[in-house]
C-alpha cells in the first residue's frame, strides 16, 4: 500500500492531542491493517481513502475548530472499519496501541 507514510505521520503526531486516542488509535490500526499482505486489495483501497481523507487539509469540519474539528474523521473512520473489521487482525491494534503509548510516553 503506497500510503503517503510522512504525512500520515505527521498529521497524527501534530493534532495527537487534539484529536485524542480515540480516533488516533483506530486510524493507526486501519494503517496496520492497510499494510497487511493478508489484506484484500479492495480493503487495503478503502483504508487508504480514508487514510488519505485524515490527512487531506481539506475537511467537512475544519480539524481545529474545537470538539467537532475530528467528528467528521470519527464518522468515516468507523464506517470503514465496520467495513473491513474481519481484515482487522489482533496484531494491528496491539501495534497501534504500541505506537500511541511511544507517542505520549
Amino acid at each position: 500500500m503506497n500510503l503517503p507514510k510522512i504525512a500520515f505521520g505527521l498529521k497524527l503526531k501534530k493534532f495527537a492531542k487534539i484529536a485524542g486516542e480515540v480516533v488516533l488509535e483506530l486510524a493507526l490500526t486501519l494503517y496496520y491493517a492497510g499494510k497487511d499482505s493478508d489484506t484484500p486489495t479492495w480493503a487495503k483501497t478503502t483504508v487508504c481513502g480514508v487514510l488519505g481523507e485524515f490527512i487531506s487539509p481539506l475537511d467537512a469540519i475544519l480539524d481545529f475548530t474545537p470538539i467537532a474539528g475530528y467528528s467528521d474523521d470519527l464518522a468515516v473512520l468507523v464506517v470503514v472499519t465496520a467495513a473491513v473489521i474481519v481484515y482487522v487482525k489482533q496484531a494491528h491494534k496491539d501495534k497501534a496501541k504500541e505506537t500511541l503509548k511511544q507517542w505520549f510516553e
